[in-house]
């Protein structure tokens, strides 16, 4: 059997799947990542996935998020607002300061974990998709420092400004195309490392969803005045739904345990940090709820080693 494990994006809400995977940590006593065999991570869910394939805690992760949240996503809100309109609402700077000191100079192939962080490219259009070398034509990625690939996926448009790479692309959220990579990562384990169908199963997790509310847009020709929030709950919901379900089609809805809670609208927000104990308090109580189906599932016994094809 092959395990994977997937993150959703959804900025400072990455404090309930961190906090949901070192609740299962502190129950087996163990690090989470020992169970799988590939993680894949979009935007917070790859500071996540980066994390674990690094050799931390998940309770390590955790304390990052409690400690560098408010600092990353502070200052006065009405002037964070007003700087809004014109230019991105948080300074990437900070974002990179509390990374570095939590990857420090380590590099992608430094990971233990086939790992696969989703970027998109402002220059083409294009996906660009950072991977370890988990397969042999995979031979330029691991040789990046794991921030290269975390800055690129964590930059979140109109939040943080697109992140300049090594070799001068404009990268900017991977959640653009994937902030529920479920899809993205069981076609990897399918097209890339050949795993049968019928031997994955995957663990995925988002980052609280709400009920989606468009009312009068649903019958009625409203402009952008009406339309321009309500576009980004929209573009964020359908995709990670088209995911699930083309996910499902690929493996069989059996084989994946998705882990979302449905939370009140407007309960939580991307960058919303006095509600990270909320959100704490959240992912403890799902994962006491779901630690029976994964210790069954996911639990059992240790993922074999991953032997990189480049070093």
């Amino acid at each position: 059997m092959k395990r994977i494990l997937s993150i959703d994006g959804g900025g400072i809400k990455g404090v309930f799947p961190a906090s949901f995977l070192a609740t299962v940590e502190d129950t087996i006593e163990d690090n989470i990542a020992n169970y799988f065999d590939l993680i894949v991570g979009t935007s917070t869910g790859g500071i996540i996935a980066m994390g674990l394939g690094l050799g931390l805690s998940a309770k390590d992760i955790l304390k990052f998020y409690e400690e560098s949240g408010p600092y990353i996503f502070g200052g006065n809100r009405f002037l964070r607002s007003l700087r809004w309109l014109g230019i991105a609402k948080y300074s990437s700077k900070k974002l990179k300061e509390k990374l570095t000191i939590c990857f420090n100079q380590r590099k992608l192939g430094d990971s233990v974990k086939r790992l696969v962080i989703p970027c998109t490219n402002l220059e083409t259009g294009e996906v660009h998709v950072y991977k370890t070398a988990h397969h042999p034509r995979l031979q330029r990625d691991y040789k990046e420092e794991a921030i290269e690939a975390v800055l690129a996926t964590t930059a979140a448009p109109t939040y943080f400004r697109p992140h300049q790479s090594s070799s001068g692309t404009p990268l900017t959220d991977g959640g653009i195309w994937a902030n529920n990579p479920v899809c993205v990562a069981i076609i990897e384990a399918i097209s890339v490392l050949n795993w049968p169908k019928d031997s994955i199963k995957v663990l995925s997790i988002g980052c609280t969803t709400e009920p989606l509310k468009i009312n009068w847009g649903r019958r009625s020709s409203l402009g952008i005045l009406y339309w321009a929030k309500k576009l980004i709950n929209l573009f964020m919901l359908t995709p990670s739904n088209a995911s699930l379900g083309m996910a499902s089609l690929l493996i069989g809805h059996e084989n994946i345990i998705r882990i979302e809670p449905v939370v009140p609208r407007g309960r939580f927000n991307l960058d919303q940090t006095k509600e990270i104990s909320s959100l704490k308090g959240l992912g403890n109580s799902e994962a006491r709820k779901a630690l029976p189906n994964l210790n069954k599932i996911f639990l059992n016994n240790h993922a074999e080693p991953f032997e990189a094809y480049h070093k």
